[in-house]
């Protein structure tokens, strides 16, 4: 470890944004496992994981990153993806620093892959946050632009704070958690989009260093052993995850092993990050893809990324009325009463729906969080 690094660890370890952290366990030659996800950093004192924010602290482990964000927004709740949750709503978004996977094609990299802390420009504490989603009209918070797991003590305590006002709970996250934190971790959410970024474990393995079997148990688990609402999201890059095959199977995977009502967002790549070779994925492979999701039985199938107001619409599975028409976030046609069921037929459309449809649209506004830590401490 560079010594203006190892600096800066003991600062920051002084601080009051360092907190212990759960899950790890001691090794017989002296090192701390980390047991948050399926990597298992083993870490000698001082030393950082992968996703730089947790690391060792003398026989134990710590957040390094409670109480502070790289900035919060509020969002339309589509942005997440979420089509089927409380729709037309706002929600307060935010994140931390750092990762626990390592992607070559990551849209968020000045976030996620952060090795400053710098980056962290705002103090929020979880009573804070809630405080602030409920003055600012949002019916949830999400924690995004980084994966929510390796910050779980402070998402967690944000969460209940959150639910403590009545305010709901978002994980954008890729879903690569060990079995012993995702009890704890999704106990505290009430919906999740989860990246399922593509149906090899060789690009997994080449592409974000990590492992596709872990991701699908996770998604098994949420499916069948939550009520956590759960949306998946898969980044078509071409000439990568985009083959005819990969993606029937994948679709075919998702209907048999999850549910077909489980939504499915295809979103389109951008050269960035290390992976500047690939060109922009074509709306066509969009189309593509979504055509045969529903040919393998998938019920919700959406396109994201581009300007597709037929393919990023819901339809009712019992009658084929177009019940919620988006123009990108917007939405322009509603057809659903309070509790989600379609106005023409009655079918229960499968989500989380509760009362009208909110009339935010496709805003995004930066939310300055002094005022409400000032408030949160009078």
């Amino acid at each position: 470890m560079k010594a203006q690094e190892n600096s800066a660890l003991t600062s920051l370890f002084d601080g009051q944004h360092t907190v212990p952290a759960r899950y790890f366990t001691a090794l017989p030659d002296g090192r701390i496992e980390c047991r948050l996800c399926p990597r298992l950093c083993r870490l000698n004192d001082g030393q950082r994981g992968l996703c730089f924010v947790r690391a060792r602290a003398g026989d134990g482990l710590v957040l390094t990153t409670y109480g502070r964000s790289s900035g919060f927004c509020v969002d339309p709740v589509e942005k997440k993806p979420l089509a089927h949750f409380l729709p037309g709503t706002p929600i307060l978004s935010f994140g931390t620093a750092g990762c626990n996977l390592a992607c070559s094609f990551c849209q968020n990299h000045e976030i996620s892959k952060s090795r400053e802390m710098d980056t962290l420009a705002e103090d929020a504490s979880p009573q804070a946050i809630a405080r602030a989603a409920e003055a600012l009209g949002c019916r949830s918070v999400a924690f995004t632009y980084n994966d929510p797991v390796i910050f779980l003590e402070y998402a967690v305590d944000v969460a209940a704070a959150c639910r403590a006002r009545g305010i709901r709970t978002v994980a954008v996250t890729a879903g690569y958690i060990t079995r012993e934190a995702r009890g704890e971790f999704f106990a505290a959410m009430d919906a999740a989009n989860v990246d399922l970024k593509a149906f090899t474990e060789d690009f997994y393995r080449r592409l974000t260093k990590s492992s596709l079997a872990g991701v699908c148990d996770t998604l098994t688990y949420l499916v069948h052993e939550t009520k956590v609402w759960t949306e998946l999201t898969t980044l078509l890059i071409p000439g990568e995850n985009d083959s005819d095959a990969e993606i029937r199977a994948m679709c075919r995977w998702i209907a048999r092993e999850l549910k077909p009502d489980v939504p499915l967002h295809f979103s389109a790549f951008h050269p960035d990050h290390r992976l500047q070779n690939k060109p922009r994925t074509p709306h066509a492979t969009l189309a593509r893809a979504r055509a045969i999701a529903i040919d393998e039985g998938l019920n919700h199938v959406y396109v994201g990324n581009v300007h597709d107001r037929h393919r990023q619409s819901t339809y009712c599975t019992g009658c084929g009325t177009r019940v919620i028409e988006r123009d990108w976030h917007l939405i322009s046609r509603y057809r659903l009463d309070p509790a989600g069921h379609c106005l023409a037929c009655g079918t229960a459309l499968a989500g989380v729906f509760d009362g009208p449809a909110g009339d935010w649209g496709r805003r995004r506004e930066k939310v300055d969080m002094r005022r409400f830590r000032a408030d949160a401490a009078g």
